[in-house]
């Protein structure tokens, strides 16, 4: 059987990190949970810790000393769920913005061929529930000009529900990737495709959280602008042993 390990990354999500882990493991398909907290000071880490008694072989934690940033958080989660044998790795959100209940359509996109399978919200029109309409403007014009600079045939490129096949993260320079935020995203998504990987995208249907602060800053929008140009010029080559 797969093994098969969602990183979850935290930073003062107490109203959500409890019902988004027993969620998960109330689903078939025995997926394992990887949080990854940077020192939530509202007590998140605790909450899982306290839930590692009942779930000990299938939740598993590293806590960090601050917020160090979204694009670490998953490099971290990726190279221990490497380390730690897992065939395929999922990218999700802690405030219920992802849906669980689409995971095994990701899964099953990848094992239909699939390298890395996407959780669109733009594949099928837009798919987005409860945010501004200026985010949402924002948001899809900013994988248009991804899309246009980089020539991905990608909709969704700032996308951060995924499944990678194990394959892909490993033959990424994991150490080598150079953006921390949310174009932290589109650079996964570029290398991917610049190394020859199958992308698919699977349509969601993405709601804005309920509980909790987003973390979303003017900042990140930013740094995936001009790191997008950087993108372009940028020569990918396969990991060596």
């Amino acid at each position: 059987m797969d093994k098969k390990i969602i990183i979850i990354p935290t930073y003062n999500e107490k109203e959500n990190i409890e019902n988004i882990i027993r969620k998960v493991f109330s689903m078939e398909g025995d997926y394992h949970i990887l949080v990854i907290d940077d020192g939530s000071p509202d007590g998140t880490a605790a909450i899982v810790e306290g839930l590692q008694a009942a779930f000990p072989d299938r939740l598993h934690m590293i806590r960090r000393s601050g917020k160090l940033g979204l694009g670490t958080a998953y490099l971290t989660g990726f190279k221990w769920s490497l380390d730690n044998g897992y065939d395929y790795i999922f990218e999700m959100d802690a405030d219920f913005s992802h849906n669980p209940d689409d995971v095994p359509r990701l899964y099953q996109a990848c094992k239909d061929g699939a390298d890395l399978a996407i959780g669109s919200r733009y594949c099928d029109g837009i798919s987005v529930v409860n945010w501004p309409i200026g985010r949402i403007i924002m948001s899809y014009y900013a994988s248009v000009y991804v899309r246009t600079v980089l020539g991905m045939k990608v909709y969704d490129c700032t996308a951060g529900f995924k499944c990678y096949s194990r394959k892909v993260l490993e033959a990424i320079d994991l150490d080598a990737v150079q953006m921390k935020g949310y174009g932290f995203q589109i650079e996964m998504k570029y290398t991917a495709y610049k190394l020859g990987f199958k992308i698919a995208e699977v349509p969601i249907i993405f709601v804005n959280r309920k509980a909790g602060t987003s973390k979303m800053s003017g900042g990140i929008f930013g740094e995936a602008f001009w790191g997008v140009l950087k993108l372009k010029f940028r020569h990918f080559h396969p990991k060596t042993a």
